[in-house]
This record gives structure tokens, C-alpha cells and sequence, in this order.
């Protein structure tokens, strides 16, 4: 991962503006609150497919980034799998960053 962006997804932890955990990610992208969502590499293929799936039909760009243990290290926990961000300047500034 790009330093940069896990700076960015750093400071979005602290703000409070992340949701992990791929239920509760899948939660806020029914419910609209998430603005971007990061996908683990090493993710599990029904796992890719349920978010990425879920990502296309609501319309929430779904980002595959680096593996479990650097996105969790991003924001200061074990590995994850699966990140949503949910405000928008920060979502926009890591898209840009990743892609």
C-alpha cells in the first residue's frame, strides 16, 4: 500500500470515519454511508465477490489494495479484510492516491 493512503486511512480510524468487517461494511453500503471500499488482496474469493457484487449495485467504488496484514496496519488493528470509508473528501483523496 502506498504510504500516502495509509496515512490518509490512518487519520480516517481516528476520525471515526471507517467501517471494518465485511457484514458491517456490506451494512453501510446498502445504507449509502460508505463512499469507498478497500478489498485485502488475499481476500477470500466469496468474500471478493459478495463485496465487489454488492460495491457494482450500489454504485461505491471497490478498490483491491495490498493484503490483510498492511490494510489492518493502516489503521492500527489486526489484519482486515475488508474497509469502507465512509466521508467523502477522504474517500476522493485515497482513490486518487490508488488508483
Amino acid at each position: 500500500m502506498i504510504p500516502k493512503a495509509a496515512q490518509l486511512l490512518g487519520i480516517a480510524m481516528r476520525a471515526r470515519k471507517i467501517v471494518t468487517g465485511e457484514e458491517l461494511v456490506i451494512t453501510s453500503i446498502r445504507n449509502g454511508q460508505a463512499r469507498l471500499v478497500l478489498l485485502a488482496s488475499d481476500a477470500s474469493d466469496n468474500t471478493a465477490k459478495k463485496v465487489k457484487d454488492k460495491c457494482s449495485y450500489y454504485g461505491v467504488s471497490c478498490i483491491t489494495t495490498g493484503d490483510r496484514h498492511s490494510l489492518g496496519h493502516a489503521i492500527g488493528k489486526d489484519g482486515r479484510v475488508t474497509v469502507a470509508v465512509t466521508d467523502g473528501k477522504l474517500a476522493e483523496s485515497i482513490q486518487r492516491l490508488l488508483t
